[in-house]
């Protein structure tokens, strides 16, 4: 999950926030649980989680195979982005002339919250959203659609100077500028429309479900709610329809989201990825209607089983195509 403007480091629910800076490491601990994260999951009646990836992600393909269909990606802007981030593919059956901007949440020196499945195995949430992505990618551009991606690899988006890293941590302008990296890779792009993928965590082991998040704020908020209301529906219902239950966590405002660390982030208030400016602390927003989904707890088992899965990231991927084209399909006249 993104959290203000800086990425965390969560085990087994917890928040654990290493913040480097050139001179000083300041280490601190939250608890990751939101007062709007879904209530406990009631037992389950079925539904069986599918089997973990064995091998694991690599650029350019998942685990699940989808790949990202024919034809090599466009670089935007190799100079400001690492390598392998921010690239653009051409669609490969017909052209809408519209463009998709997928984020996958974390990478690189972030690996995102840690979670765990239900054989015990321990998972990196950036691990588990490139896949998800990259098969939303694949089946986007056989629709039609331009598709640009934050990152193709396990790698930061920002392409990272000096001041960007101490030690093996991003420092508080790193972690910030590369979260904002996205926003500017959208920019670029000229997006028509921008989702983040992100896992959920919690610190209780009943923590579960998904939430779709968008922002109230911008001029084009009534456009980010109504996206953010069809990613929820679909990505959902398209995962029950696995017999998985997951619960509905619903459609929230991004103001108050997340756990906030600095007196900046506070004040601002919102997740970086979709909200506006803010003088001396954020200048790039984005300048298309977008929504951030968590599909999953990764924190818990049964979920974590599902998120690491190439059979659960596949079915996230076709319920995010299906929210995209009803998105951009035509609205009834009022």
């Amino acid at each position: 999950m993104q959290y203000g403007g800086m990425h965390l480091l969560r085990v087994s629910g917890w928040v654990a926030v290493i913040i480097a800076a050139p001179a000083v490491l300041i280490i601190a601990v939250a608890v990751a649980h939101r007062a709007s994260a879904p209530p406990p999951r009631s037992p389950r009646v079925g539904g069986t989680a599918p089997a973990v990836n064995s091998h694991p992600t690599v650029a350019g393909t998942n685990a699940g195979g989808q790949g990202l269909g024919t034809g090599t990606g466009v670089a935007i802007d190799p100079a400001y982005f690492s390598p392998g981030a921010c690239v653009a593919f051409a669609p490969v059956a017909g052209n809408r002339h519209l463009t998709v901007f997928l984020d996958a949440g974390h990478g690189g020196l972030d690996p995102g919250a840690v979670g765990i499945t239900s054989t015990g195995k321990v998972i990196d949430e950036a691990d588990q959203t490139l896949p998800v992505v990259l098969d939303t990618t694949a089946i986007l551009r056989r629709a039609g659609f331009r598709v640009v991606v934050s990152r193709t690899g396990p790698t930061t988006v920002l392409r990272l100077g000096p001041g960007d890293v101490s030690g093996h941590l991003l420092t508080v302008t790193g972690a910030h500028d590369d979260v904002a990296a996205r926003d500017v890779c959208a920019n670029m792009a000229r997006a028509d429309v921008l989702i983040g993928v992100y896992f959920n965590s919690g610190a209780s082991a009943g923590n579960a479900g998904c939430i779709t998040a968008y922002d109230s704020a911008r001029p084009f908020a009534a456009d980010n709610c109504r996206l953010a209301g069809l990613v929820q529906s679909a990505v959902l219902a398209a995962m029950n329809a696995q017999g998985w239950q997951i619960p509905d966590g619903g459609v929230q405002p991004d103001q108050g989201l997340g756990s906030s660390l600095t007196p900046a982030d506070l004040a601002y208030g919102h997740l970086l990825l979709l909200g506006p400016a803010e003088k001396g602390y954020f200048s790039t927003p984005s300048m298309m209607p977008g929504a951030l989904v968590e599909p999953l707890f990764i924190t818990d088992p049964f979920e974590g089983s599902i998120a690491a899965s190439s059979h659960g990231q596949q079915v996230i991927a076709a319920g995010l195509t299906r929210a995209i084209e009803q998105y951009f399909a035509p609205q009834p006249a009022p």
